[in-house]
């Protein structure tokens, strides 16, 4: 079980390798990249930086988010999400930080619904 400090849950990431991937699915909205990211993500597809930015990120408020494949109505898939992530290695930070993100601190029933591995702390069950 993983804490970090001020969040009333914890996270199991075990229970990834049975999700079908809720964090990188769902509603659209940004998945945030830094140069340095891109780059590891350009090395580790064997393409080059313009063409990573060019074909999986847009520009948005001048910073880089990847892009997303709408799946259905209102339900949209991080581009390297094909039932899993392929890109898990060098994935962004925001990836590799979730679900400890700002956001879920005073939020923690949203982040229990959308992901099996989160429990508050003391939580014997979900």
């Amino acid at each position: 079980m993983k804490r970090q400090k001020g969040y009333p849950f914890v996270f199991d990431s075990t229970a990834c390798d049975s999700c079908l991937g809720n964090c990188c699915t769902g509603s659209s909205g940004y998945i945030w990249l830094t140069m340095p990211e891109i780059e590891n993500i350009a090395a580790y597809l064997q393409i080059s930086v313009s063409e990573m930015i060019k074909k999986y990120t847009y520009r948005e408020d001048g910073k880089f988010s990847l892009e997303e494949i709408q799946l259905s109505k209102g339900n949209y898939a991080c581009i390297f999400f094909k039932d899993r992530c392929t890109i898990y290695e060098v994935r962004p930070e925001q990836c590799r930080t979730f679900p400890f993100w700002p956001h879920f601190k005073k939020r923690p029933r949203e982040v229990i619904r959308e992901c099996p591995g989160v429990k508050l702390n003391g939580d014997k069950k979900r």
